[in-house]
């Protein structure tokens, strides 16, 4: 329930209290139990096991868990696992305000997490703490190091025939879209070029794509610098559809 987000779990991080503690708190290192006090009187936007919500809240019990279960930092247990090996040298947790190497981001006026526009200040600090996504999604990457996880997770590398099948089996997820589902941590849709496995990320003043085309093995990852959905005229998946349309015709015509 956790992973597929049925558990009915709150999402804290959208919870008018948080919010204007993190802005008014921006250096602050968030605790899990920090995050989880938001909820405590929260009520649940189902039963569990009755509905669909997607809520970084279920990741950040997960990773409670995950260290519970390995004895050491999810972090550490992340880079061992995969960064290390998958040799993903341009990701990194993010854990402090200043980001190496970040282009600036913006979120526009209406941010859901009252972040202001232009996410960094004049000397290089993001608007609050950005520690406080953890397993929700708390590393810095590039285009190129998304596109080399998707392939990895979803193409085989990571986990076996059957991990893969497991992933799959998913719940329908009308949040996201028509005919969209979510399994255990990953989007899956179909397309014109067939099924589609991966995820969407948004942080304040960035947006990403990374996906895998089960049919043609073709990984990708996408990364915005904006999250100011009001003034985008296209999403960054159908731009990308279209993209992997072209590789995967000019793949077939040079065969």
């Amino acid at each position: 329930m956790l992973m597929n987000h049925t558990s009915g779990l709150a999402r804290y991080e959208l919870d008018e209290r948080f919010t204007a503690d993190l802005v008014a708190q921006p250096d602050t290192t968030w605790s899990i139990e920090d995050r989880l006090k938001y909820l405590f009187d929260a009520t649940p936007p189902f039963e569990a096991g009755k509905g669909w919500d997607y809520s970084d809240t279920n990741y950040i019990v997960l990773g409670a868990i995950l260290e519970k279960l390995c004895e050491r930092s999810l972090y550490d247990e992340v880079r061992a696992r995969f960064l290390e090996p998958l040799e993903l040298a341009d990701t990194e947790p993010a854990t402090q305000r200043e980001l190496a190497h970040c282009a600036q981001g913006y979120a526009g006026a209406h941010d859901p997490l009252r972040i202001q526009d232009r996410v960094f200040d004049g000397e290089g600090h993001y608007a609050v703490n950005p520690q406080f996504e953890w397993t929700g999604g708390g590393f810095v990457t590039t285009a190129r190091d998304l596109a080399r996880w998707s392939a990895a997770l979803y193409g085989g590398t990571v986990l076996d025939a059957d991990g893969l099948a497991r992933m799959q089996e998913a719940v329908d997820a009308p949040g996201l879209g028509r005919n969209v589902k979510y399994g255990l941590g990953v989007i899956v849709g179909e397309s014109r070029l067939g099924r589609v496995l991966g995820h969407s990320g948004f942080f304040p003043g960035y947006v990403t794509e990374m996906g895998y085309l089960v049919d043609a093995q073709l990984a990708y990852g996408l990364q915005v610098n904006s999250s100011d959905f009001a003034t985008w005229k296209r999403s960054p998946s159908s731009v990308l559809m279209e993209l992997a349309a072209l590789a995967c015709a000019g793949a077939t015509s040079s065969k």
